[in-house]
């Protein structure tokens, strides 16, 4: 196995707060550190840690297709690995969620023949889940990054949760300062109102970053969702139309469930209704 060596981590959601003590150990360690990040405290932190540590974010270039920009990210870290050196990449974030370099570079270096892995961190689903009060388990998760949700016209099943990722930047291709979306959100809209009554009320989260903030909450009837409110960062959030979908009796038979469990299950007293999501939502009062 050839020398060079890469290791992928995530600096978590926020300041480095929620980093890792393993993934800390690893950015020490590393004979070169190569970093994605979006405020300038972890930058900060990172140039600390490891007197190596060297941005990419400069490879954003608006003159290009953001894949292009991720592919000469990737070179760029595996320049390092090639030169035999022990590389760290971190991303902000989950190394592993829209994170197309990462993979890109751990697939590479290992066809090449380079020991590369990727760790685990704190993702803005994470976040979104706590903050939001959401159990995934409840009715089900379906997680679409916006863009790619409408140009597939992915399939998916209203009664379970729908969750929409970089919803502030549908259709852009690359690197953009300035970004109107105002026709985009009304593409999307008509989309989910094809599933959805007008009244039915989605909600634009973005995880805190700083440890002083909330968290941005913001309820919307789905037909008055503002653009205006949405960042790059903001993630639509679109409750199931039920919180309550009768079983297929036929298959808890063959699973050999006892029917009284689901019965009891259907008469479950928990505060908790997938349909309206989240203690800390400040849901208007008709919803």
């Amino acid at each position: 196995m050839a020398s060079g060596e890469l290791i992928v981590v995530g600096t978590g959601i926020g300041l480095a707060g929620n980093m890792t003590a393993s993934t800390e150990s690893i950015i020490i360690q590393a004979e070169k550190l190569l970093y994605v990040v979006a405020d300038v405290a972890t930058a900060a932190h990172l140039e600390q840690l490891n007197s190596t540590a060297e941005s990419i974010y400069s490879l954003y270039d608006e003159s290009l297709d953001r894949i292009d920009t991720y592919y000469k990210m990737t070179e760029c870290i595996l320049d390092h690995v090639r030169a035999g050196l022990k590389t760290c990449a971190a991303f902000y974030g989950h190394p592993g969620i829209f994170v197309f370099p990462a993979h890109e570079a751990v697939l590479k270096a290992r066809t090449e023949g380079y020991r590369a892995e990727m760790k685990a961190a704190v993702s803005a689903e994470d976040c979104l889940f706590a903050d939001l009060g959401i159990d995934p388990g409840r009715v089900g998760c379906q997680s679409f990054e916006a863009t790619d949700f409408l140009v597939y016209d992915r399939i998916f099943d209203p009664n379970s949760l729908l969750v929409l990722w970089q919803v502030g930047v549908i259709g852009q291709i690359g690197f953009r300062r300035q970004f109107p979306i105002g026709q985009n959100i009304e593409v999307l809209k008509e989309a989910l109102r094809a599933h959805y009554p007008a009244d039915h009320y989605v909600i634009v989260y973005e995880a805190s970053v700083l440890p002083v903030c909330d968290p941005v909450i913001r309820p919307f009837r789905l037909d008055k969702l503002d653009p205006s409110a949405l960042s790059p960062i903001s993630t639509l959030v679109v409750p199931p139309l039920s919180s309550r979908r009768g079983p297929n009796i036929d298959m808890v038979r063959r699973l050999d469930i006892p029917e009284r469990y689901i019965l009891k299950r259907a008469e479950d007293p928990s505060l908790y209704d997938p349909a309206k999501p989240g203690a800390l939502v400040n849901w208007p009062a008709t919803v």
